[in-house]
């Protein structure tokens, strides 16, 4: 170190890491702060154009909320839960479904969009897993009838969004469906009118809003079309029993000639099952399984699939969430309905019988 004096060279302030703070958007948009803050969170009463203003300058420097500013400022983690508790204590990796991943990927965009992190918890009933995790709001999947979970975070004041209409009264903040009922409706009369008879239904044991209202339904167009009933039921959680669960609907003596799965993977499972009874799908028999896969457009032959639209779920439920722990009335209903599309291939199109034409004969 010498003795020597150093000149000093003057340098303009920078940002951490080049990141813009809310100051440098409220001076490129020629607003106040508070505005800016206003317009990001969805407060105050400011007209759209200065909210959009304001939003698409944030997107050009880069803005980001800051969560350790955010939770001094508000007390709040910035952390949102998501789970499954339908099977309670029983081992289910739900993440490894297709469903279940999508709807997570797009409530997870959603969540950080808005400046919140989400956190996956394990699909479990116990109450000292919850109450590790400082969250500000939960996202349950299928909760069944009674829900300790949901009665545990509803009781430490946390909000809880709920994929799937909750049965009976069970007190969450807001909620997003389908249609079950409608959706199975109309499945059923497309496996009628390509040709089956006798359909049969793979189900499950639990007495989630999915799996109670799915069943309802195929019981009720049952008895509307006059058909007796042909279902077999079994946990859902556990992927070998519904191997099982399928081969046992095919080897009824009533054997279905056409059958919905409502899991997944209910689609492979009955191919296998009616490859080991000589069945040919579609010939035999046809095909539906509500699953959003993609893998089943490239089966032999190809199943048509019902798909729940969980990003548009996941996205939904996130925002209806977040409006809650911020006290925001975003003019979004509490109730919402997705419509679900039933994506048709080859394995419930019944092939038209071959009409055989002799050579014409010459005249003697």
């Amino acid at each position: 170190m010498t003795g020597s004096i150093q000149p000093q060279v003057s340098r303009p302030p920078s940002r951490r890491l080049g990141r813009a703070g809310i100051r440098d958007v409220a001076q490129a948009a020629g607003v106040s702060i508070t505005t800016v803050s206003d317009a990001l969170n969805g407060k105050g009463r400011l007209p759209d154009t200065t909210r959009r203003h304001v939003r698409e300058v944030a997107d050009r420097l880069g803005y980001r909320p800051s969560a350790a500013a955010r939770a001094l400022r508000t007390g709040k983690s910035g952390l949102i839960g998501l789970t499954v508790t339908t099977y309670g204590e029983e081992p289910f990796t739900f993440t490894e479904f297709a469903y279940f991943a999508e709807m997570a990927r797009a409530a997870t965009s959603a969540a950080l969009a808005r400046g919140y992190a989400l956190v996956i918890l394990p699909a479990t009933s116990r109450h000292d897993v919850w109450s590790n995790v400082a969250l500000d709001g939960t996202v349950v999947i299928d909760p069944g009838d009674h829900d300790p979970v949901v009665s545990e975070v509803v009781r430490q004041g946390i909000p809880v969004v709920s994929d799937g209409k909750p049965p009976g009264s069970l007190p969450v903040t807001a909620w997003v469906d389908n249609d079950h009922e409608a959706a199975v409706m109309g499945l059923l009369d497309h496996l009628a009118e390509a040709g089956a008879r006798r359909i049969g239904l793979l189900t499950g044991t639990t007495t989630d809003t999915y799996t109670r209202l799915s069943t309802t339904a195929y019981l009720s167009w049952c008895e509307r079309v006059g058909q007796d009933p042909v279902y077999e039921a079994y946990p859902a959680h556990d992927p070998c029993a519904g191997a099982v669960a399928a081969d046992r609907l095919l080897a009824r003596p009533d054997r279905p000639d056409a059958v919905y799965g409502l899991f997944d993977p209910n689609g492979t499972d009955l191919l296998a099952a009616a490859r080991r009874y000589g069945l040919r799908v579609p010939d035999d028999l046809l095909l539906v399984t509500c699953s959003e896969s993609a893998g089943y457009a490239t089966t032999d032959p190809p199943i048509t699939t019902l798909s729940l639209k969980p990003r548009r779920i996941g996205t939904a439920v996130i925002q209806l969430l977040i409006d809650a722990i911020e006290g925001v009335d975003a003019g979004r209903p509490m109730e919402q309905v997705i419509p679900t599309e039933l994506i048709v291939r080859t394995s419930s199109e019944r092939r038209p019988k071959r009409t055989v034409v002799s050579a014409p004969r010459r005249p003697a």
